[in-house]
């Protein structure tokens, strides 16, 4: 009788310690500030600033090339001309000068091959030759713009709300003649159907010109009837539909309260052709440059994160996945509470990278972050240490703005010549053994690379977000450096060559997460996995 009572105990007894492993992928699932730690998927990061999580790797994020650094003040637009035989790109800065960008400066560097690079503030400025002013005078550099062709020639049309509208023809700038409103007071431009239509500022009205005309008589679209939460127009968008009559264009009107209103049809002046489809409310909208044109649909930065409009108007403020920033809301809404009202917010598609940018002010033309989505997996990291404050796509190539300097972003392996510094924590995983104590003893971190970089991290334990500055071990390249390997004896390896070290650990707990550090200048990283050896102890 006395065994027979003592089996159900001896089955709760601990096991014997035993060594075991478990291998991670890394964290391709992306930056996810939405989950509770313990509840985090194994694939996720809590932390993933400057690493690029794609689909089976998470890359250190290439670096950024100056394009022009003789322009003065802060870059607060870029705009790229475009027509059927010339290509431009302007930079309007916060002097109020508009400089063509197009062709890249001359670099003064030192007899290493260096940048010259001065301070001013809390900025860095590299010190180059080119860049000529062709609009000056102007109150500001925040510009909206578009592109706009007509029977007279390709157009691009700019305006901030404070000064005339602008054009430029491909030669020159010029100012319109535009009647029927101040000219001055229009704040934002879209071409839609055809038409050039504008935006007032601090006013509920939309104006348009004729169809086909960048100058002329301006007629009134007044929309305060209703928008019954007030506010003001933020801006004007096109939004492409298919609403079961073929597929079409709308007007998009968006108020500063979070209402938008969807027009259809071309001529505003007839009932006949011109329709109020509905009104919908959404969260209000964060900055003046507050939606991205998305294939077919838009994507409008709100106070509830980014949201599409196709789905933003077909379910309540409540449901609360419909923002593709869902796995970063509470980053998300902290940043749009916090930072709101400063200059800089912004949404730019880099096809090439398949990147999605959201530009984040913290510091207003100082300190910007870039909360960025891998457009294929929809996984989310965090760029640091670009602190741009608009952006542009030219020629295919992605460009950002910043303190006397525009660059060519996601180029090359440093940033300007300097290191890039990336670190990451991967979500928390209790190794296949949940409620089991375990005490960790070695891991091994294995990545691809093309050189030596200097890498520090380890192994977390319970929860703990505290950055691991232990240093880690790489393996010897087997294979000879370009300028450093004996021509005919050195062997010549591949571009990216895998890498793997064992490394010490000491670490006891029931939840273990790797970290990875990296401070490097010309060298690539992609981290694939990790692997941690442990012994099993008894119930947590």
């Amino acid at each position: 009788m006395a065994v027979r009572s003592l089996r159900p105990l001896i089955a709760l007894r601990a096991p014997k310690n035993r060594v075991r492993s478990r291998t991670l992928p890394a964290p391709v699932g992306g930056w996810n500030t939405r989950d509770g730690l313990p509840l985090m998927p194994e694939e996720d990061a809590v932390i993933l600033d400057n690493f690029f999580p794609n689909s089976t790797s998470v890359d250190l994020r290439k670096g950024y090339a100056p394009q022009t650094a003789s322009v003065s003040g802060y870059i607060e637009t870029l705009m790229a001309y475009s027509s059927p035989t010339t290509d431009k790109l302007f930079a309007a800065s916060s002097i109020g000068t508009v400089y063509d960008v197009t062709t890249a400066d001359s670099f003064l560097t030192d007899e290493s091959g260096n940048f010259l690079v001065t301070e001013d503030g809390n900025n860095l400025i590299i010190e180059g030759v080119g860049s000529s002013a062709t609009l000056t005078g102007m109150s500001n550099g925040r510009f909206q713009y578009v592109n706009f062709a007509t029977s007279g020639g390709n157009f691009i049309v700019i305006c901030n709300g404070t000064d005339s509208v602008r054009n430029y023809n491909g030669t020159t700038w010029s100012t319109p003649t535009i009647t029927g409103v101040t000219s001055a007071n229009l704040v934002h431009v879209n071409a839609h159907k055809n038409r050039l239509w504008f935006v007032e500022e601090d006013a509920l009205s939309a104006w348009y010109l004729p169809t086909q005309s960048v100058a002329g008589a301006a007629s009134e679209l007044d929309l305060s009837a209703f928008c019954t939460k007030g506010g003001y127009l933020q801006a004007m968008a096109t939004w492409t539909v298919d609403a079961g009559y073929g597929v079409d264009d709308h007007a998009a009107f968006i108020t500063s309260k979070g209402q938008v209103l969807i027009y259809r049809g071309t001529d505003p002046a007839s009932s006949a052709t011109w329709a109020l489809v509905g009104i919908w409310d959404i969260g209000a909208p964060v900055g003046r440059r507050c939606f991205l044109k998305w294939a077919g649909d838009l994507l409008i930065i709100t106070q509830d994160g980014v949201v599409p409009m196709s789905v933003a108007l077909q379910s309540a403020r409540t449901n609360l996945r419909i923002d593709i920033t869902d796995k970063i809301e509470t980053t998300m809404a902290d940043s749009a509470t916090d930072f709101s009202d400063n200059f800089g917010w912004q949404l730019i598609f880099y096809p090439r990278g398949g990147q999605l940018y959201l530009n984040v002010p913290l510091v207003e033309r100082i300190t910007h972050h870039q909360y960025v989505m891998n457009t294929r997996t929809k996984a989310w990291c965090r760029f640091k240490g670009w602190n741009a404050g608009c952006w542009e796509i030219y020629q295919d190539e992605l460009y950002f703005g910043a303190y006397q300097l525009i660059a060519k972003a996601w180029s090359g392996t440093n940033d300007a010549g300097g290191a890039i510094e990336a670190a990451a924590i991967q979500a928390f995983s209790e190794l296949g053994q949940p409620g089991v104590q375990k005490q960790a003893k070695i891991f091994q971190t294995l990545f691809y690379t093309t050189g030596s970089p200097d890498l520090t991290g380890g192994v977390n334990v319970d929860y703990d977000t505290s950055e691991n500055t232990a240093s880690l071990q790489v393996q010897t390249s087997l294979y000879g450096l370009w300028d450093t390997g004996t021509w005919d004896s050195a062997i010549w390896g591949p571009d990216l060559e895998i890498r793997k070290s064992w490394n010490g650990v000491a670490g006891v707990g029931n939840a273990f997460a790797p970290t990875l550090n990296a401070d490097t200048v010309d060298v690539q990283v992609q981290w694939v996995n990790s692997t941690i050896v442990f012994e099993e102890g008894g119930f947590v």
